[in-house]
């Protein structure tokens, strides 16, 4: 009997330890940019004060930022205010990574282009070390103007782009039936304005203008809400389905109906390129996601 009580206290402390593991991994940081991130590139002309972090790009170099912490699912988000006039060749670069040959990594990418023309979002996604899943959107506002929210929210379900809460993709989890997905790879936070005209507006033809330099993307409101990566002990810690992550939860397994209109809406109206469609792309064997039911 002494023993059986013993044992049963010992099973309660497990369980108590292992939520309390879980409770510290989850952070929230809802703290400026200054105190998330740090600058990596371009030092001599970005600059980050408290909310605040400004990229600029001139013909000497771009500039870029990355968080101190990496992470493993949550949700991901800054507003962004992009570079405005003539940004033909340019590309402002809004991401989560992780490093090596076969890393994971989930893309925002702003493709500038000349006055008057819209900025394409170009968006992918990177698994193992394999990307070539893009899709691109023109805006249905100008993001030079104003700030607007971009957020990545990642769990072991799906992965959901969104524009100021508007959804608009989705990339579902099928590793069970051997499609890979990013669940267990930490990634930072990773931000960069940088020069892409070999490719960038349309295909390289346009070139960066650099009388209209220096080039600036502005960006606040940085927040992870999201669970710390502490190594492999983190891969069952962020993923076990408790309170604490609540990113886990079924509000977050799917979109809901209304979500769902909103996505169409998006896909109907400014969708412009989709990797699924382009056949002549992969002569004919499509990547098999391509086949699956992603919302």
């Amino acid at each position: 009997m002494f023993m059986s009580v013993n044992m049963a206290q010992f099973e309660k402390l497990l369980v108590v330890l292992f939520l309390c593991a879980v409770a510290s991994s989850m952070v929230m940081v809802d703290a400026t940019f200054s105190k998330s991130m740090y600058i990596t590139w371009g030092s001599q002309h970005a600059s980050m004060q408290g909310e605040d972090l400004q990229l600029v790009l001139d013909q000497t170099s771009g500039s870029a930022a990355q968080t101190k912490k990496a992470f493993l699912f949550g949700s991901i988000e800054s507003r962004i205010k992009l570079v405005p006039g003539n940004s033909a060749g340019t590309v402002t670069a809004y991401y989560l990574s992780s490093t090596g040959s076969q890393h994971d990594e989930i893309d925002f990418e702003f493709l500038g282009n000349i006055s008057g023309q819209p900025y394409i979002v170009h968006t992918n996604i990177f698994t193992l070390g394999n990307g070539s899943r893009e899709q691109q959107f023109y805006l249905w506002f100008d993001p030079t103007a104003d700030f607007h929210n971009y957020t990545i929210h990642w769990n072991p379900i799906e992965v959901v782009w969104y524009i100021d809460s508007i959804p608009i993709r989705v990339y579902r989890n099928y590793e069970n039936e051997g499609i890979a997905f990013p669940n267990k790879q930490g990634m930072r936070v990773y931000t960069s304005l940088w020069n892409a005209d070999d490719w960038a507006t349309r295909g390289g033809l346009v070139k960066t203008n650099w009388s209209g330099a220096p080039f600036i993307a502005r960006l606040n409101h940085f927040r992870a809400r999201a669970c710390k990566w502490n190594g492999a002990i983190s891969i069952n810690q962020c993923s076990s389905n408790i309170p604490a992550n609540w990113w886990t939860s079924p509000t977050y397994k799917q979109l809901g109906y209304a979500q769902l209109g909103q996505l169409n809406w998006v896909r109907n109206n400014y969708m412009i390129y989709d990797y699924c469609r382009d056949t002549k792309r992969f002569n004919g064997q499509m990547p098999p996601e391509c086949f699956k039911s992603q919302f």
